[in-house]
């Protein structure tokens, strides 16, 4: 687990293994659930979005918000960069790969220079979903924090 306390004079950061959240988005809002704190932060999807990895996944206007470069294949996978034209935001760049048409991983680079993997395996592209798989009900007893 990560986590950051800070005090007066530092921040204190230890890391063993990646902590759990549990992401969902509705259509209208984004909910992230962090289990270990107990605490739940919804967002509007439209303020979440922007230039976001999210973004590169939803699809829209990517050549608007990002400077898309195609990169060298490496592994039998084809890769992209993007980078977000808006340069004052949580996100440096995210490099996507394919195997064909399938998505098969995500990295992502943060304004702090972290970076995050995704790997995606058996994506499929809008299969068919209740809208019921998107409800988030925060859990009972968490804390709430609408932004």
């Amino acid at each position: 687990h990560t986590r950051c306390s800070r005090d007066w004079s530092s921040d204190v950061c230890s890391s063993d293994l990646p902590f759990e959240q549990v992401l969902v988005a509705d259509g209208a809002k984004v909910w992230m659930h962090d289990p270990e704190l107990n605490q739940v932060s919804a967002r509007k999807i439209d303020q979440v979005l922007g230039s976001t990895p999210a973004a590169l996944l939803a699809g829209g206007s990517l050549d608007k918000d990002f400077e898309l470069t195609a990169l060298s294949s490496r592994d039998g996978l084809d890769w992209v960069q993007a980078v977000p034209r808006q340069k004052d935001g949580t996100v440096q760049s995210v490099r996507v790969a394919f195997k064909g048409k399938s998505l098969t991983v995500l990295e992502m680079t943060d304004s702090f220079g972290q970076k995050s993997t995704l790997q995606f395996v058996d994506f499929a592209l809008n299969p068919p979903l209740a809208a019921q798989t998107f409800k988030f009900v925060p859990p009972q007893g968490a804390d709430v924090v609408e932004q």
